[in-house]
């Protein structure tokens, strides 16, 4: 991955719904030092933040099956995300498939 391919999963997390405040503020941070000598430590504060952030396809089927998951998203709603996670794990996704996750995976995958 490029670094401008990874500059755009950046802003994929930032613009995700799904995404914690803490996250978006590594990954701002990150974005502001690209291309200064702090570039490095905000990388490195980055992906520190994505490791406890960025959930495992099975902690989303998981939690996604729980009544917490079914009390969040309603019964209906944890199904269907239950459901599509099961492909997405099939189909071999190793991340929760919201947008926070999918790109923040891709970017543990690529600097982690």
């Amino acid at each position: 991955m490029t670094k401008a391919e990874i500059i755009e999963k950046v802003k994929e997390v930032i613009a995700a719904p799904s995404c914690c405040p803490e996250a978006k503020a590594a990954c701002r941070a990150y974005l502001d030092a690209v291309g200064t000598e702090g570039e490095k430590a905000a990388e490195k504060a980055m992906i520190a933040e994505l490791k406890e952030d960025v959930t495992s396809i099975e902690g989303f089927i998981a939690f996604s099956a729980s009544d917490t998951g079914k009390k969040i998203f309603g019964e209906a709603q944890a199904k269907a995300m239950n459901e599509a996670a099961v492909k997405a794990q099939a189909a071999g996704a190793k991340y929760c498939i919201c947008a926070a996750c999918t790109a923040g995976g891709a970017i543990l995958d690529e600097l982690a």
